[in-house]
């Protein structure tokens, strides 16, 4: 095999090794989050390297189909969630 046919190959893996550990290894929390907007309730889970991240977006994710429209899902997001569920990974 070339020099630069195996150099290659490190590095694809390398990448790979990269890629595979910043999407798995990061997550250390999940969150489970309920929240309630317009008399509609919607839960949605998230996983993130902090709590209050997937506390954050879990709560994003849960306003989406409950709410219509940018102001509606910003006012979604900041009502405090009816529950939080969290745990480590």
């Amino acid at each position: 095999m070339s020099k630069p046919a195996l150099a290659a190959i490190i590095f694809a893996l390398a990448v790979l090794g990269v890629l595979i550990y910043s999407t798995i290894g990061l997550s250390q929390y999940a969150c489970e989050v309920c929240m309630t907007y317009n008399g509609q309730q919607n839960c949605a889970t998230s996983s993130a390297p902090t709590e209050e991240e997937a506390v954050r977006t879990a709560s994003d994710v849960a306003c989406a189909p409950i709410s219509s429209g940018m102001t509606e899902s910003i006012q979604c997001s900041n009502t405090p969630p009816d529950s939080i569920n969290c745990g480590r990974k």
